[in-house]
Order: C-alpha cells, then structure tokens, then sequence
C-alpha cells in the first residue's frame, strides 16, 4: 500500500513537471528530435511558423531603445538553421552598451542615421573604431566585446545578423559586476567592496542614454535610467549585508543596504550610501574623453559634487561663527557681573585692612 502511494506521488509530480514545460519549448524539443528536415516541416504546420513580427514581440528596452532578437527560445523555426536576428531601435544618443555574443559572429547593418561602433576581439588584439552610414555594416567576431550608439539626434535603427540560432548576449558591465565583490576589488586595484556594490547599483540598463558629449549636443539630460537587469546573487556572489531573501530577485541598492541589522558588521549607514554614489558619479565623470570635459570645463558629475563640498564647508563656517559670537557674548556678560558692585555698597568696606586692625589695637582704651 506505502509503495502505491509513492508511485502515485511519482507520477502526480511527472504530471506536474511536463504541465510546468511551455508548448514553445515542447516544439523545440521535438524540432530538436526530429531526424530530417521533412520532419521539422511537419512539426510546424502552420505556415505562420516560418514568420517572424519584430514589431510585436517582446523587446530589451532601456532609457535609450530597445532591441528585439529573434533566436531559438521564440522562433521555433530557426531549430538547426544556425542564424538569429536582433533588430535595434535607438533612440537619440542610445547606446547598445558593450556586449558579447559567446556562441556568434554578428554583422550589423545600418537602416538609417550614424552609428559608431568598436570591438575589441581578445586580448592582445587592437581597438576597432568605426562611423557606420545608412547602407552601411560591420563585422563582429565571435566573443568579441563590442557597442554601438546612435550619434544622432533623432531615433535610428540597425538589422544584426547572427550565424547562431542560439547567439546569447553577455552584458559586460553587468556580468562584470555580478561577480563575488571581493573579486572585482581585487581586479581593480583593492578598490573596496562596498564601493564596488555601489557602482553596480547604477549600471544602467540595455539599451542606455549614450556618452556625455551626444547628449550636450542633442540637448538631452541623462537622468535616471532602470538598473533591472543586474546579475542574480546567491551565498556566493551575494552582495554586503545581502541575505537569501534578497537572493532571488536582483535588489536594489537601497534594499540590500536595508537587509542589515543595525549592529551588524555589514549594518550600512546614509553616510556610506552617499559615499558610494558620489564614487560613482566621479567614475562616470572619469569616463568622459577628454574633449567633453575640455570643452564643458568640468562634467556635471564633478561640478555637483563640488557644489555639495563648498555648501558643506559654508555651513561649518556659518556654524563656527555662530559659536564664536555666542561665547564672546557669554564672556562679556560674565565680565560684566564681575566688576559690578550695587550702589548702596560702593562706600563701605566690608573687611577692615591690616593697617587699620594695628591702629585699632594701639589706640585700645582697655589695659
């Protein structure tokens, strides 16, 4: 009877797990199998399955455009046909932030607008910078870290080519920074853990609001952009004062600094918040080539820092001022009441002299 219910259990959770698969990869799965390419055909009866909208599926979006791929995980069709496709819409100054697609070669093709794009291939191989004009393409080697961004004021867009139905994407910064904090220390010269949190709180989204020099021309402000796709933490990789809760969906910086008990060693207090912001505001300060900053004199970044600093010291010199008068007052006042004497007292003389003891005892009628 005890070995009836456990097969029953087995096959209720059998049940369970084949409900949980989606039909999309129930027909991968199949496409998969399927021996020959007739098979395939049969398996997508539908003639719709060989079409792709770019328009209507679900895109990567950030504050500057959004990406739509077509792979494997939502193209069925595509099973053994070894391509993908990613269509870009960037918006004035969007960024395609630096990536990797580990399992592709891409070539980009330019639809409309200017694009600037670079590759680094490996290590040891040479900074690859190029302008791309509308009828326009470039060629990304597989694994290679590479961008583009919209150098333009008005919205654009790009057709990439991938020889991978399962291209995958790597964000650089984000994959970077979600790895174990004390690592990424390490690697950038013992810079601190906690500084390292901060900054990966604010890496922005794909696709991002592109460089500084773009956004002064186009007359554009950066302002805040949505920092969603920031690596999952576990025990391993997890963050200071992170705990499990907080593992499985990526918090915010504000969150993990909350997870803390107040005594705790990893307890993170306001001051240290604003400390690891204005960090990295000074980093995407330093980020900005020299002819932004030669011809703006100073970024914002560093010109709001500043302001904070000088605001602060005034406020300490106004304080220091406050208290110097307030004391010199207190000790007018004691000196004051010192050297006062009441009216009715300023003719007698409480305690005889010595002078005046000796007379007094000379002329002593007494024997």
């Amino acid at each position: 009877m005890i070995s009836s219910f456990f097969l029953s259990l087995a096959l209720a959770a059998g049940v369970l797990a084949q409900s949980s698969v989606s039909p999309v990869a129930e027909k991968i799965a199949a496409l998969r199998d399927a021996p020959t390419q007739v098979d395939r055909i049969k398996l997508l009866d539908k003639d719709s399955d060989f079409t792709f909208n770019f328009l209507n599926a679900t895109a990567t979006k950030g504050a500057g455009g959004s990406a739509v791929g077509a792979t494997v995980a939502n193209f069925p069709a595509l099973v053994n046909n070894a391509m993908a496709m990613t269509i870009g819409f960037l918006g004035p100054c969007g960024m395609n932030t630096p990536h990797t697609h580990p399992r592709a070669t891409e070539m980009l093709y330019v639809v409309n607008g200017t694009l600037s794009s670079g590759m680094i291939a490996e290590n040891g191989a040479r900074f690859v910078f190029n302008t791309l004009e509308a009828g326009s393409a470039m060629i990304f080697p597989k694994g290679s870290i590479h961008f583009q961004q919209n150098e333009g004021c008005e919205p654009m867009m790009f057709v990439a080519a991938l020889n991978n139905e399962d291209p995958g994407v790597e964000s650089i910064a984000q994959r970077y920074f979600g790895l174990p904090p004390d690592v990424v220390a390490a690697s950038l010269g013992d810079l601190g853990v906690q500084e390292v949190a901060g900054i990966e709180s604010m890496i922005p989204d794909n696709i991002a609001l592109g460089t500084q020099e773009c956004l002064d021309r186009c007359g554009l402000s950066r302002g805040d952009q949505p920092t969603t796709q920031r690596q999952p933490r576990n025990a391993n990789n997890a963050l200071p004062g992170q705990s499990s809760d907080d593992w499985a969906a990526t918090s915010t910086a504000a969150r993990w600094q909350s997870t803390a008990a107040p005594d705790s060693p990893h307890a993170t207090s306001t001051h240290y918040t604003r400390n690891t912001q204005q960090t990295g505001a000074l980093f995407g300060a330093l980020a900005e080539d020299a002819q932004t900053v030669a011809s703006k004199g100073v970024s914002h970044s560093v010109l709001i820092a500043l302001v904070v600093v000088v605001s602060v010291m005034g406020l300490g010199y106004l304080g220091l001022a406050v208290f110097y008068f307030v004391s010199r007052r207190r000790r007018a006042a004691e000196k004051a009441n010192r050297w006062y004497v009441r009216p009715e007292m300023s003719c007698r003389k409480l305690v005889p002299t010595s002078e005046e003891r000796v007379a007094e005892e000379k002329y002593d009628p007494t024997p």
